[in-house]
């Protein structure tokens, strides 16, 4: 049995990302309440909490596939595990698609949502609320201990930026993102709407099957 699976039959999954919030919502989405999977039970989910030399990647792709597969590849590589990655960020019709692949770098470094979402709300200060359009969009990769990719996944969720932070749960810039259907921000849905809406659960959506498969190929030793 390799590294990347424990003495009980599971597949150790390392979710690439520093961020807690994200990885917490990730976690839910890989295995969600809502569609309970045998299979699903058989990862054992960690973080780079675990991992405190794990190297920081480069985010340095134009897109947010391309920086989902560098970073599963990348980290992959590094810890000898099975790694999921996920760049997702907020596209703006008014601002040409930023800050894009620059969403949480949008206002510097070190990154601040707050600091985010007030450029946010200054740069399109001017343009009047039917041009408001976005889409928050989000790609996944896993990668296996080699560092291939093996799996991807991607989706969006269209919305509208609105003029002030509303609600406080969520993270980045979703005080500032309106699904005009539900006349509620991101930051104002509760956890189990936004798991229904949201383009990172619409991504995994499109993973979980795929996910599965992955799993009887690599514990019946396929891999």
């Amino acid at each position: 049995m390799s590294c990347s699976e424990t003495a009980t039959g599971s597949l150790i999954l390392v979710l690439g990302s520093r961020n807690r919030k994200k990885c917490r919502e990730m976690a839910e989405l890989i295995r969600p309440t809502w569609e309970p999977s045998r299979r699903l039970d058989r990862l054992a989910i960690g973080t780079l909490d675990e991992f405190p030399d794990a190297p920081e990647v480069d985010e340095s792709a134009e897109t947010f596939a391309g920086n989902a597969r560098k970073k599963a590849a990348e980290l992959a590589r590094a810890l000898d595990r099975w790694v999921l990655a996920d760049d997702s960020g907020l596209t703006v019709d008014a601002l040409q698609g930023a800050p894009g692949v620059l969403s949480a770098r949008y206002a510097g470094e070190p990154c601040d949502d707050a600091a985010n979402n007030r450029k946010l709300v200054e740069a399109i200060s001017a343009v009047p609320d039917d041009r408001r359009g976005a889409a928050f969009r989000c790609a996944l990769a896993v990668a296996d201990p080699l560092g291939q990719i093996r799996l991807e996944a991607a989706a969006a969720c269209r919305g509208r930026i609105i003029r002030e932070p509303r609600g406080t749960a969520g993270f980045g810039y979703d005080p500032l993102f309106l699904i005009p259907e539900y006349h509620k921000t991101f930051g104002e849905l509760s956890p189990l709407v936004k798991h229904q809406l949201s383009h990172r659960s619409r991504a995994f959506t499109h993973l979980r099957p795929g996910l599965e498969r992955l799993i009887d190929e690599v514990l019946s030793g396929g891999s």
